[in-house]
């Protein structure tokens, strides 16, 4: 019987102009935990289709079990024990928790002793099994949409585990999950590996890679680097593999001059009686605010507020001294204003158009002749100019953004901004889902913005992020403000003493 499980051998894949995997290659053992590493765009997620049938590799070879196979598709891949947790999720809101598990495989029944019908109360039956069989209290008949995102992380991995697979594919699982959610999470890992489930787990968390892992891969540039044991390696190892270079230093050294206030808000309190509630901050030219708290903090909430994404029922907003109203996003960037989303997916780019067409979006008025026709040729400047100087990695401008790297698309929407020349960036997340080399090079971006004198609110859920890249930090518990530290004084502890001040 072969040693391992599933081999990916010499894997190629290419789309029009990308290389996307280059004779890649994945061994995987029974009973394991492989961590499979890379920067955005090295080709994990890529790899990872080819196995489970979403792609059609163009050369290479899946050997399964000690055969060689042909995965026609998804349905097929599950059909020989593999199943995989997307990064980003597809989920049916308007369906029950039970029918987006069992969705496409729903248990039947005869009816009339001749038609096939749904078996509803199987299917709710063995829903609420599974739940119990993982720890995860959610009621099988709720709707999906009732939950929260973390929550419906969860119920994708609840799915793929009622699967009985023998290979799980688990992409960022823990991207949107809370600490006691990641720990739920880990104690179905070391379930699954000890029933000897092979597991493929891709993170760019290394923490969660050092803790959980028997092997990582690495690959860099569609090319595999090489598999170690988790316990030979370190986070600096892991780093200098994945990029190539050794990174001296995580985040880039603060040569930003706060100066005068240049956006204050007083009293700014939601519709929304849960919501975020007298609110009051300032922030100054050439600053950079990070916003930290827990999970239900209602950060975002009150920044898609100040944004005009959502109403306010009382509270005042000034912008260079002057008291502005923004009831809708059109105010806020007709002020200067701008504001990166924390799910790019869902509301940051338009998948099916191209990079030209995301970085142009917000400021067509600028590139209009006569008042009706676009002047293209301004157009492709304005993005040839962004990704030079963002280092935007794309074939070409007329390549559909869903096609780049989860960090070249976050460099599109932030080009898209730029255009507009903004005076204030709220940036929400700004690295999620983004490996080490290109958090760095988006932590470079934020400085330089910092130091051509504008201003920055930074919302991120990674604590060394707020300590390392934000001249003050305003924590957030249960929807009012607690606290603010200065960047230099900002710790771990009393960032979580203030964002607990309510618990």
């Amino acid at each position: 019987m072969s040693e391992y499980r599933l081999e990916m051998r010499d894997v190629v894949k290419t789309f029009p102009g990308v290389k996307a995997l280059d004779h890649a290659q994945l061994k995987l053992r029974p009973g394991t935990v492989h961590a499979l590493m890379g920067e955005n765009g090295a080709g994990k997620s890529t790899l990872m289709k080819c196995m489970f049938g979403i792609y059609k590799m163009d050369e290479g070879q899946i050997v399964y079990e000690g055969e060689p196979i042909q995965i026609k598709d998804p349905l097929d891949a599950l059909n020989h024990g593999i199943a995989m947790v997307h990064q980003e999720l597809q989920p049916i809101p308007e369906r029950s928790v039970a029918e987006n598990i069992f969705v496409g495989r729903y248990p039947m029944k005869k009816a009339l002793g001749f038609y096939p019908i749904i078996d509803h109360k199987k299917m709710y039956e063995d829903t609420a099994k599974l739940l119990e069989e993982v720890r995860m209290p959610f009621d099988p008949r709720a709707k999906l949409g009732t939950l929260s995102v973390s929550q419906m992380q969860l119920v994708e991995i609840a799915k793929a585990v009622s699967a009985n697979c023998k290979v799980l594919i688990l992409d960022e699982p823990t991207s949107s999950l809370t600490d006691n959610e990641v720990e739920a999470l880990f104690r179905i890992v070391d379930d699954l590996r000890a029933k000897g489930v092979s597991i493929v787990y891709i993170s760019h968390k290394m923490d969660e890679i050092l803790r959980i892992s028997d092997e990582v891969t690495i690959m860099r540039d569609g090319q595999y680097i090489g598999t170690w044991a988790a316990k030979e390696l370190t986070t600096d190892a892991i780093i200098t593999r994945m990029v190539g270079r050794e990174l001296e230093n995580l985040y880039p050294p603060r040569e930003n001059v706060p100066g005068e206030v240049v956006f204050e808000v007083k009293d700014f309190t939601s519709i929304n009686p849960k919501s975020f509630r007298d609110v009051s901050f300032q922030l100054r030219r050439g600053e950079i605010l990070g916003v930290g708290g827990l999970v239900g903090a209602q950060r975002t909430e009150l920044m898609e507020g100040l944004f005009g994404i959502r109403a306010h029922a009382k509270g005042k907003i000034y912008y260079k001294g002057e008291e502005i109203h923004v009831s809708r996003p059109r105010d806020a960037i007709k002020k200067g204003l701008a504001m990166l989303t924390e799910d790019r997916r869902a509301t940051g780019i338009m998948g099916v158009l191209s990079v030209a067409d995301n970085v142009a979006i917000a400021s067509l008025n600028e590139y209009v002749d006569a008042g009706i026709v676009l002047n293209k040729k301004k157009i492709e400047k304005l993005v040839a100019d962004n990704v030079a100087k963002l280092s935007i990695k794309t074939p070409s401008s007329k390549t559909l953004i869903q096609s780049l790297s989860g960090g070249n698309q976050q460099k599109v929407l932030i080009s898209r901004w730029l255009a507009n020349d903004p005076d204030v960036f709220i940036l929400d997340e700004p690295t999620r889902g983004i490996d080490v080399g290109a958090k760095y090079e988006i932590y470079c971006i934020i400085a330089d913005l910092a130091k051509q004198g504008k201003s920055v609110i930074m919302i991120s859920s990674e604590m060394g992020e707020l300590i390392g890249m934000s001249d003050r930090v305003m924590v957030m518990c249960d929807g009012k403000v607690t606290g603010f530290i200065d960047g230099d004084k900002a710790n771990q502890e009393n960032i979580m003493e203030l964002a607990t001040r309510f618990s």
